[in-house]
């Protein structure tokens, strides 16, 4: 039995490092750090999560993460949110669209750094909160 326990939790784990690390070969940026925008963005597709429950999770993780102004079109399956951290009065805007694929669902994320602004740790920040769905 003792076994069957440890093999059941190696499974799991493989599992969730397999997640993020399809989530990391999907992470893209574009732009230069403080000399002009940038946009980080990232997808996944989860075959077993309907697009219902994925966007209730991605929607959770965004409040999670303390995001304000979230502004929620669950019909369509996306949301909008905003962060203000550097104290320059204007915000970075994170915009996530869950759609069905298959059986299952896609989520993609963008996250939008103004001119003059950086946000470090991105991929691992995205890879966050699209992975939200597979818990």
């Amino acid at each position: 039995m003792r076994k069957i326990i440890c093999a059941f939790a190696f499974v799991a784990l493989s599992f969730t490092s397999a997640a993020a690390s399809v989530c990391s070969q999907h992470y893209q940026s574009s732009g230069v750090p403080l000399v002009t925008g940038v946009t980080y963005k990232t997808w996944m597709e989860f075959p077993s999560v309907g697009p219902a429950a994925a966007f209730d999770k991605v929607s959770r993780a965004v409040l999670a993460e303390g995001f304000v102004d979230v502004n929620v079109e669950k019909q369509l399956g996306t949301l909008t949110a905003q962060q203000e951290t550097t104290g320059s009065g204007r915000p970075q805007t994170l915009r996530v669209v869950v759609r069905k694929s298959g059986k299952g669902s896609r989520v993609d994320a963008v996250f939008m750094v103004p001119q003059g602004q950086v946000a470090p740790s991105m991929s691992d920040n995205l890879c966050r909160v699209v992975n939200a769905v597979a818990e």
